[in-house]
């Protein structure tokens, strides 16, 4: 029995006393591990607050350039402004004066312009005063024999005609300075006498240009269409039939005028005065014709 205790002890006792131990052993392993990821976690909070402060370094450091950065380009834009604004200014006075300088260059262009219209309508006179003086010397050398005397009374009875170049140079001269009636009365009366000579038609037309001056349109269209009807195709055909067509539109004869202008188009395509009467359809709102060279006469 008294061996038996003891057995009985140590049989009850080692159950318990094993299971005490395996329990400690895993405490210590629980607590070891812990201490374990205690530790980890350490690393990972000192590793993450370094990271922490690098990016906020790095975050301030962005600020700081990005700043920088905004006063660079306000500076930079404030000198750009500057520098068109310094530009603009010392454009805009170079820009005014060669603006008025362009308009000064036109309203010269244009006196200029006005010069030269006024020079080729004198120089169209002059031509026909040149035309008339060189029908003059051909009269001169081969003078018209002068009317004979009439019996009756009046200014041809008292003695002969005057010469052919004074009638028609006094009439011009008149007519340059102004006195149309006295003009009229020379022409008309180197028309009494020579009426055959080469200058006729012209007298006959500046007979037309003195009563369009006058105003007088209606005698003006008569005169005119002598110089056409009584003396055929003359060196003033063109004139006469272009002046015909504007004492008909001074007259209010639009119609007539313009059918005379036509005339000047299609017989007289070449003349000084075709582009005058084009323009002329153009102000009355007819068609005009493209330029078409006249037709040839046939020869007899």
């Amino acid at each position: 029995m008294k061996h038996l205790k003891p057995i009985l002890f140590s049989l009850l006792v080692i159950p318990v006393v094993a299971p005490a131990q395996k329990t400690g052993d895993t405490v210590k392993e629980i607590s070891r591990d812990v201490a374990q990821l205690q530790q980890q976690v350490k690393e990972i909070q000192t590793s993450m607050d370094k990271q922490l402060a690098e990016l906020k370094v790095l975050v301030q450091q962005s600020i700081d350039n990005s700043r920088q950065a905004n006063t660079s380009v306000a500076v930079l834009d404030s000198g750009i402004r500057d520098r068109i604004n310094e530009q603009m200014k010392t454009l805009v006075a170079p820009v005014a004066g060669l603006n008025g300088k362009l308009d000064q260059m036109t309203s010269e262009f244009q006196t200029v312009r006005n010069s030269m219209d006024d020079l080729t309508s004198r120089m169209k006179r002059l031509e026909a005063q040149i035309g008339d003086l060189g029908s003059l010397i051909k009269i001169n050398q081969a003078p018209p024999a002068p009317p004979p005397p009439s019996s009756g009374s009046g200014p041809s009875a008292s003695g002969p005609a005057p010469p052919a170049e004074q009638l028609y140079q006094n009439a011009l001269r008149d007519r340059s300075g102004g006195n149309l009636d006295l003009s009229m009365q020379g022409f008309s009366e180197y028309l009494k006498y020579y009426d055959k000579t080469d200058l006729a038609p012209n007298a006959q037309f500046y007979i037309g240009m003195n009563y369009y001056d006058k105003g007088d349109f209606p005698a003006a269209i008569v005169s005119f269409d002598t110089v056409v009807e009584k003396y055929g195709e003359t060196t003033k055909s063109p004139d006469a039939t272009y002046m015909k067509g504007m004492a008909l539109l001074k007259a209010g004869r639009r119609n007539e005028a313009g059918k005379e202008f036509l005339n000047v188009i299609q017989k007289y395509p070449k003349s000084e005065v075709a582009p005058k009467a084009r323009e002329q359809r153009k102000a009355l709102g007819l068609s005009v014709p493209s330029a078409q060279a006249a037709p040839r006469k046939k020869r007899r």
